[in-house]
This record gives C-alpha cells, structure tokens and sequence, in this order.
C-alpha cells in the first residue's frame, strides 16, 4: 500500500463545511489512510488564554463557552450523534477542570494537557464526518504512539519509540479503515500528556509518515502551496511547483508559514516527499517537496520572520582567549534554548532568537533565571521588534554579484545583522520590524520581477 498521511490546519477543520470539503480530499484518494487534524480554528488560542496566570474566573467561564459554542456548532451540524455528543461533553468538561486547577497549581504537565484538548474535539468531530459520508473512519488517540520527553511546553519526540508504537498500534487498522488522529500532542513514558510547541501538527504529521514508511505527507492549509514570497506583501508573488528539501527546509525556518520548520526533518530522513496545498481550492494544486528537482535557481523566494530578539553579549573574556563560546551555548542548552544566528568580534557575539520558538502556551524564550546566567560572565543586551528577512535560492554562497543585488535594495534600511556564507542555501538580513513589508517588498521585486 502507497500510504499518504494529511494533515489538515485549523482554518481547514474550523467548521462543518471546512470539515465537509476536507473530508471530500480524503475520500478521493484511497491511499490517504492516516488524518491528522489541528483544533478548529481559534480554539487554540482560546486554550492558551485559559492556560494564564491572569486570567480571572469570570474571563474563564466566557472561553469556555467560546469554545463550546465552536465545537456543538459543528456537532449540530452534523445531527449530534450521540457518542460524538458525549465525547465533546467529557473533553469539555476535563477543559472546565483542568483550567480550575491551574488557577492554583501552575503545572506545566496541566498546561499541556489542557492544551491538547482541542485536537481531542476537531478529531472525534472530523471522523464523524467522515462516517456521515459513507467512510469507515474512527478517531485514535494519537498519544499511544507518539512518545516524547517531559519537557511540557515543547516536547522532544523519541523516534524509535514512535515507530515502533506505531507499528504495533496504528498500523494494522489501516487496512479497514481511515484513522483521524490528533496533530501537536503527545505523552511521555508516564503517560502524561505533552505537546511539541505552537504549530507542531505538521511535525506531528511528518513524524507519524516516517514512523508508519509512508510515501507522502500532505499538508493543507488555506493557500494554494508554497509562493515566492508572502503574496499579501508581494501581490506578483507567484506559485512554486516543486523546490528541493534544502530550500523548504529554509524557507520554514525562516518563515514561511505555511510549514512547520520541523515538518521537514523527518521527511529528509526517509526521502517522504511533501505536498503543500489549499483545503478550500484543492483544484489549483499546490507545492511538492522533494529530495531532487529538475531546477535549482540561484533565487527562489524571500521569507520573513518577525518577532525577533537579538541577544548581544560583551565579554573582554573573549580576547585571545578559549572557552567563551562553549560557556555560552552550554548555558542556552541547559534553558533548551536554540540559537538561530550568530556574528561573533573580538568581544561581542550576537544570537538571533526566534520567538515562535516559546512553548505551547507562549511562554517567552528568555527567562530571567538564563538572562542572570549570562550575566556572570557577560553583560547582556537584548533588542527586540526585529525582523529576519531571507534570501532562499541555491549556489548564493558562490555565485558572483548575488550581494550587490541584495544591498542596492537595502542601501535606505539600517541592517542590525548579516549572515551568509554559512548554507549555500541562503543569505539572511535582521532589520526593523516596522520596514519588514517594504523590505521584502523590494528585493522580491528587484530579484524576481525585475
């Protein structure tokens, strides 16, 4: 069997129609056997405000209600069959509990748990919808397979443990049915409820395809695949049709939002390729991703990531001497902290950091327990409202006059950072948020429409 596992966002699962049309994509390819689904759009957020400290009884019983009234909408919509009925009134109510709880126990293991319950209403709704349309479908509690670490917030998965999982659990019920699981989710060796960070049902999806051997992973969204660049920044942004492993896996780091950065990772591993496309207009096509393409051009697309925090650190430690930089990225490894991009003199360094990197309940990258470890060795500076705009192509660390493109259009910005030399895949610039759009704006014209 050519099995492809689909992943579906939330605009994809945010009502009876979006599930309706989701459903019909499913349906038309026999092969797509494993479903992994978001929570409906806007649910997720609603969790997350329920996960903080600020948030007051009254504010908490109208979220509640808020998602609720998203989630018994589509159940009516689908005639509220009865045990659909009785799984969204136990997840609500375990919803009702878990937040009442955190009220008085900041628990992270709480936090994700209660983070997860969105993913446990979209995926028992969306089989049933796949059930009113003549598929024999159920949902599966994708926390029996998908095994990680305690680390609540932004969960590590264990790969071998997975596959092995998966192959014991999920695997032979594929033959008879369609399985909707849940993407984000999973549970550590206890059985505690994890999750792995804002955004992870992609990876979620990508892991499971590399567990199960799959052939494909499909992930849906609400654009019609990969463009080369943000059309709502760029309007003659146009489609790309295919782009290597290398260029994804930069554009989804640097920004582009319809992947997941870690979506790629697994796919590499196993040579599974990816297809991007649109859940509301599955006619247009979309976006492969494969280890090998027939064109490799020097530009392919400008991504931007915003929300950035530059972190200078200033130490005459530095000078001549060894062991700084060790001493500083073994600190950031102990706080689980990943360093994006770094320039280094004689007695500063700079790290970019992602702030899209905060754990699933949005809870900021640098505490102040890490800013008080650096400081005992460094002084600390920290910029933030900056964004990382990228040049995606291939041979750009090779290629002759690449550079002199780029700056003419950044001759009137002020550029906080530059790095290049280090991918051939790229050539990254920081700069104000606030001149973000009119950056991006101009190098895609100058390198694509030009």
């Amino acid at each position: 069997m050519s099995l492809i596992v689909a992943k579906f966002g939330g605009t994809s699962v945010a009502d009876y129609s979006a599930m309706s049309r989701c459903a019909d994509i499913i349906i038309a390819n026999p092969n797509t056997r494993v479903v992994v689904v978001s929570a409906s759009s806007g649910v997720t957020n609603l969790l997350v405000e329920l996960t903080q400290e600020q948030t007051t009884d009254e504010r908490r019983k109208q979220l509640i209600k808020q998602i609720a009234h998203i989630q018994y909408q589509i159940l009516d919509d689908l005639g509220r069959p009865q045990e659909v009925a009785a799984r969204l009134d136990s997840v609500l109510s375990r919803i009702a509990v878990l937040s009442e709880s955190l009220s008085s126990n900041r628990c992270k293991a709480t936090m994700d748990e209660l983070l997860a319950q969105g993913e446990q209403c979209s995926s028992a709704l969306f089989a049933a919808v796949l059930r009113e349309k003549g598929e024999t479908a159920s949902a599966f509690d994708v926390r029996q397979v998908m095994r990680t670490d305690s680390h609540f917030g932004r969960a590590e998965p264990q790969i071998e443990t997975i596959a092995k999982l998966a192959n014991e659990q999920l695997f032979p019920l594929l033959s008879s049915q369609r399985i909707v699981t849940q993407g984000f989710i999973g549970a550590d060796e206890a059985g505690s409820t994890t999750t792995l960070g804002r955004g992870g049902s992609d990876y979620s999806a990508a892991l499971l395809a590399e567990a199960l051997k799959a052939s494909a992973v499909e992930i849906w969204t609400d654009v019609a695949g990969i463009y080369t660049t943000d059309p709502r920044l760029a309007p003659n942004a146009s489609p790309i049709a295919e782009i290597s492993f290398n260029e994804a896996a930069e554009m989804a780091t640097f920004g582009a939002k319809v992947l997941h950065p870690a979506t790629i990772l697994p796919a590499v591993r196993q040579k599974i390729q990816v297809f991007v496309g649109s859940s509301r207009e599955p006619e247009r096509g979309g976006t492969w991703i494969r280890h090998q393409v027939e064109e490799a051009p020097v530009y392919r697309a400008v991504a931007v990531r915003r929300d950035q925090t530059l972190l200078n650190l200033h130490s005459l430690q530095m000078l001549h001497a060894q062991g700084f930089l060790a001493e500083t990225f073994a600190t950031l490894a102990r706080h689980k902290i990943s360093v994006d991009l770094i320039t280094t003199s004689e007695v500063n360094v700079s790290l970019t950091l992602d702030k899209t990197g905060s754990d699933s309940a949005g809870n900021g990258l640098l505490s102040e327990a890490l800013l008080q470890e650096l400081s005992q060795h460094c002084r600390v500076r920290v910029e933030d409202s900056l964004a990382l705009v990228a040049i995606v192509g291939n041979k750009i660390a090779s290629t002759p006059g690449v550079c002199r493109r780029v700056f003419e259009v950044l001759e009137p910005h002020n550029v906080r950072m530059i790095c290049q030399g280090a991918s051939p895949h790229n050539l990254c610039v920081l700069v104000a948020e606030s001149e973000a759009a009119q950056v991006v704006s101009a190098l895609h014209e100058n390198l694509f429409e030009a």
